[in-house]
């Protein structure tokens, strides 16, 4: 049975992990430093290191954050990790560890794994959709992930949501990310409550009834499940796979998502929408999966 090493780079962790057959085998986690790339790529070999000194393979996954060019091997940029721009992971990671290393977007990565082992099982295609921080998407066609013509494709979050609306971090405007994230629905909160409130504290009270609380919810869930009608009349996929943060409320939440994305879809195709199930291993998992793609 191949062993396959995942590297997962987060805004705030690192981790890496040796995998066979989709279980993971050896991990090792650290926090992402916040200085620059050069030390972000040194904690990422150390991190892969330390899981070789006990499961050894020859071949290596990482997957990144943020628009790529994979015939450079660069991450053009990574808006929630300081010093990622035009940076050069794939050689850098190759000189540092001495095995083949195979570049995929972070979400692609998520993806990929949602489909070989977790909620898309069975499906021949699945979009799957994060939402945490900010929102990105993975697209898998035939079981393989299909990253467009520019290597952009799946960037659910930057695509415009709201006209002249809230800047995301890409700097699009009205972007869906900028209006719909857990991010943006507690910005939103925030606002409403004149004090800090977090996702969390804002789907309990959206649970209790508060109407504050479930009017920015339902606003979230309306966009997310236009994105996602929106979607399934452009490509049809079999199944779409909800993961981050934001789904681990669970029906609550993606009950609103999937109402609204049957009727916006109606006519045309029911939407189907699974809960991701793998959980933060998603990524590092997925990883593993693109060395061996």
């Amino acid at each position: 049975m191949e062993t396959l090493i995942g590297i997962d780079l987060g805004g705030t962790k690192i981790a890496a992990a040796a995998v066979q057959d989709g279980k993971i085998i050896a991990k090792v986690v650290v926090p992402t430093p916040k200085d620059g790339a050069e030390n972000v790529f040194a904690a990422m070999i150390e991190a892969a290191k330390e899981v070789l000194k006990t499961a050894p393979a020859s071949r290596v996954g990482v997957g990144v954050p943020g628009p790529l060019d994979f015939k450079k091997g660069e991450i053009k940029f990574a808006p929630n990790i300081n010093g990622i721009v035009n940076a050069p992971v794939v050689a850098k990671l190759q000189a540092g560890l001495g095995l083949h290393i195979e570049l995929e977007n972070d979400a692609n990565a998520a993806g990929l794994a949602e489909h070989t082992y977790g909620a898309g099982q069975g499906a021949s295609s699945s979009y799957f959709i994060t939402i945490s921080t900010g929102i990105g998407g993975g697209i898998i066609i035939n079981n393989r992930v299909w990253r467009g013509a520019n290597g952009i494709a799946g960037e659910i979050g930057h695509v415009i949501a709201l006209p002249g609306g809230v800047i995301a971090g890409s700097g699009v405007s009205g972007a869906l990310e900028a209006v719909a994230s857990g991010t943006a629905m507690a910005r939103d909160a925030s606002y409403a409550y004149a004090r800090p409130i977090d996702t969390r504290e804002l789907f309990h009270l959206a649970q209790e009834g508060d109407f504050r609380a479930v009017k920015i919810v339902d606003q979230a869930a309306r966009y997310i499940g236009c994105a996602i009608a929106d979607l399934q009349k452009n490509l049809d996929p079999e199944v779409f796979v909800l993961g981050g943060g934001v789904s681990d409320v669970g029906e609550f939440f993606l009950g609103k998502i999937r109402a609204v994305a049957e009727a916006e879809a109606k006519g045309f195709a029911v939407p189907v929408i699974q809960k991701a199930v793998l959980g933060s291993d998603a990524g590092v998992i997925g990883a593993a999966l693109a060395a061996r793609e």
